[in-house]
Formats: structure tokens, sequence, C-alpha cells
């Protein structure tokens, strides 16, 4: 690994993204992505009595489907990187528990899945030959936890994103013919003072902005470079915010930029206002639709950024500010 400027590493060897897999709840699976996701469920709890143990089986699922896709046998993942937005990422931890494979538990809020990705690629850079990364998110078990219980039928401002009922998982490997994690480049903590917990876009963007502008000094690459640059979980609001940020900033990222929240849902025919968001959102998005591009050579050159906000239920409470994280990893054939 090489290190280049103050926030990215280039990888020597860059490892390889072997084989993905999600699983999406009904809303997701109502939307234009559907095609995309491995399995789509049918209703929230899937059989199960509580959605907190939804979501662990949602994320169990997930990790059991990207293995068998893989061909490799379950002894052959060397580490686990895995998070979501519940306490202690009980998702995950009860999820995954019987895998019996070395786990990290990691959290970072909606980047989770691209800090996993950053860390499985040091590691494989390093010579580990598999690695797994997932991570997962629900929408009732994130709105019982942050906002409101959905017992009170709460209105939800038009700022306000959907948290996305699923998981995406991927392993990530030492060798194989790619697509390759060329370079990460790892966020710093941003804080603008924004107080709104129904609008994470405004607060997420700042930070997805300094990671944005640090990746392309550090490379010396400009947006153009890429086939698609993606964040993940701006929204609409946020997606338009950052986009004119950037261009204030002489960074035209127009013609090539979307985001995992606004691709997900149909803003016309679903309510979902803002869009998507969740751990879930951007690790569905990309081992759906996006690796999918990959594979088919439909893309060449991905800055996939996942931005997160760091906050919880207390200190909304205590009114402190949302203090964002963005994370990026480029991805290329």
């Amino acid at each position: 690994m090489k290190k280049l400027g103050k926030q990215t590493i280039q990888f020597d060897n860059p490892p390889t993204i072997l084989e993905t897999a999600t699983i999406v709840g009904p809303k997701e699976a109502e939307g234009p992505l559907a095609k995309y996701f491995d399995k789509c469920l049918e209703d929230e709890f899937w059989g199960e009595k509580t959605w907190e143990k939804a979501e662990s089986k949602i994320i169990k699922e997930t990790v059991n489907t990207v293995i068998h896709k893989s061909g490799l046998p379950s002894d052959s993942i060397d580490y686990c990187f895995a998070g979501d937005l519940l306490n202690q990422c009980i998702s995950s931890s009860f999820g995954l528990r019987e895998l019996n494979i070395p786990f990290f538990g990691i959290f970072g809020a909606c980047s989770t899945f691209v800090e996993g990705m950053s860390l499985a690629a040091i590691f494989a850079d390093a010579g580990i030959k598999n690695v797994l990364c997932a991570a997962s998110s629900h929408f009732c078990s994130a709105e019982k936890q942050f906002r409101f219980p959905l017992e009170l039928g709460t209105q939800r401002p038009p700022s306000a994103q959907w948290t996305v009922t699923g998981a995406g998982a991927t392993i990530i490997s030492s060798s194989g013919d790619g697509p390759h994690i060329t370079h990460m480049t790892t966020g710093k903590i941003v804080d603008k003072g924004i107080k709104d917990a129904n609008n994470m876009g405004a607060a997420m963007a700042p930070a997805a902005l300094s990671t944005l502008i640090s990746h392309f000094e550090d490379t010396g690459r400009s947006p153009n470079y890429y086939d698609a640059i993606i964040t993940g979980d701006l929204g609409l609001i946020g997606k338009e915010i950052l986009t004119e940020l950037a261009m204030d900033k002489g960074y035209n990222i127009k013609s090539n930029y979307n985001d995992c929240g606004a691709l997900i849902f149909d803003k016309n025919s679903q309510d979902t206002h803002s869009g998507g968001s969740g751990c879930g959102c951007c690790a569905s998005v990309f081992s759906g639709l996006l690796f999918n591009q990959l594979k088919n050579k439909e893309l060449s050159r991905l800055l996939l950024i996942a931005t997160g906000a760091l906050t919880n239920a207390t200190t909304s409470q205590q009114g402190e500010s949302i203090p964002g994280i963005a994370h990026a990893v480029s991805i290329e054939l």
C-alpha cells in the first residue's frame, strides 16, 4: 500500500470484489431496482416476532447467500466486518453469531458498508485471502430507535428519508479478475451545525464534499475520470446540496453523479419523501445494481462514497448538532 496525500491509500495489489448479495424488504421490492436484488421479502417481519430479529435474519441470510454465490467454502473466509444502525450493532452480532468466522463489529452509521469495504481491502492487500463485509438496516427498527414508534403515525417532513429495510454483503479477495478496489479515501468528521434529525442529507453533504475533494486532490483525478460517482445516502435533498457545493469548489459532477438514496425508490410513485437512507441502502444498491453494472462492463470506473450521520436519539434530544462522515473507495475494472 502507498499513502497518497493526507487521506487516501493506493493499493499495490488491488483487491478483487469477488461476489455480492443483497436481500431487501417489500417497499424496496416495489422500487426501480427490484430485479437486481437476490431476494425481496413480502413483509418486514419475515416470520420473526420482532423487527430486530427480522433484521438479524436478513443480514444472516444475505451473508449466507454471498458465500454460496462465491462458491467458496465458509471456512475459507478469513475475517468478517459488519455493522448496522442499532445499539451495539446487535443486528450484525446476533445475526452472524453462528458464522464461526473472526468478526469485527463496525459502526459508521450509513457509511458502514464502505467503511467495511475499506478495511477489508487493507486486509486483502496485505495478503489475507478472503474477507467478508456486510451492513444492514430496517425501517421499523430504526424508526423505533431514532425517531418515533410507528404506532403513533407521526407525520414525516418532506426532508425526511426512508430507512431501507435490507442488507448487502460482499467478499473481497486478494486475487481475482476484478472489479478491483484501487484506492480508498477515509473521511474526516465534519460538523456544520445542522441539528434537524429529519434532514440528514443536509447534515451529511458537507462530509461527502470533504471526502470528494480530498480524493481528487490526493489522486490528481477529476470528476470526469469516473463513469459514475455514487454517494450513499444523501437522498434527494442532500444530492442537490452536494452538487451545488461541489460546483462552488470547482468540481462539476452533474453529468455522472447520483445517490443510492435517490436510486432505490421511485420518488413519483413511492411515498419516501427525500429518498432512502440507512446502512442497508448503500449496501443494497452497490451489491445489486452497481456490482451488476461493473460485471457487465456498463461501468469501468466507479467512485463509491458512503455517508453517515454520527448521531443517536440522546444527542438529538439534548440539542446537539449532527456530525457527518464519508468514506470512499475507487472501484475499477
